[in-house]
């Protein structure tokens, strides 16, 4: 496969992902190539191969005979999302915590300052950047955990915090000033290399956002 190829698949599969995961193709529409080939400029080729890609990660239900859908929604998927959420976070935070050295330090203090300048701003009632707080939330997450060296435990983290996303995305509340407090709480448990607060008020937090994301279903 060419570069160029290469690079035209990756760049389809990033939309149609975002696409999903942002709500702009809803749960269970069907995925009709000749309008994916007009909206996003690929070649059914690539269409096919980006659609079985995202079939294999979970954002596309493929059902024989009848093509591509994207994946339905379910209270009891979220649940277990959320569940499966916890126990690689927790454990790759705790080993993170305990790896980590002063550059792992000074990029989770980085991505905490820039999730907490747009926390602020939604607090003031701008919501203007949803995309970008959301962004910087997984920056900060993804911050927390980077140290604890397993790309596959990274790899599987990621799947899982976009398919988390695309719920809360669905019904997108702000928690408000609980969030920030839980974010700066983890924090602190971090820099001061506390694995088991760390990873408690990471539980803890990941339990809030999927009841406050339930009640808004």
């Amino acid at each position: 496969m060419s570069r160029q190829t290469t690079t035209v698949g990756l760049t389809t599969y990033e939309k149609i992902k975002h696409d999903i995961i942002f709500g702009v193709l809803e749960p269970g529409s069907k995925l009709k190539l000749d309008a994916l080939r007009s909206r996003y400029a690929a070649s059914v080729s690539t269409l096919r191969e980006t659609l079985s890609r995202l079939a294999s990660d979970g954002f596309v239900a493929a059902e024989e005979q009848r093509g591509f859908f994207v994946t339905p929604v379910s209270r009891e998927d979220l649940i277990e999302i959320a569940n499966l959420r916890v126990l690689l976070e927790c454990h790759a935070l705790k080993e993170s915590v305990e790896n980590g050295d002063t550059e792992w330090e000074g990029n989770l203090v980085a991505a905490h300052h820039k999730l907490h300048v747009m926390e602020r701003r939604m607090l003031a009632g701008d919501t203007s950047e949803k995309e970008t707080w959301k962004r910087f939330d997984w920056e900060f997450h993804l911050a927390m955990i980077q140290a604890c060296n397993s790309r596959n435990l990274l790899g599987l983290h990621a799947t899982l915090y976009d398919k988390y996303l695309r719920y809360q995305m669905l019904v997108l509340t702000y928690r408000g000033e609980i969030a920030v407090t839980e974010h700066k709480a983890m924090l602190d448990a971090a820099l001061a290399r506390d694995s088991e607060l760390a990873a408690d008020i990471l539980k803890q937090h990941i339990q809030n956002g999927l009841d406050h994301t339930l009640a808004a279903m």
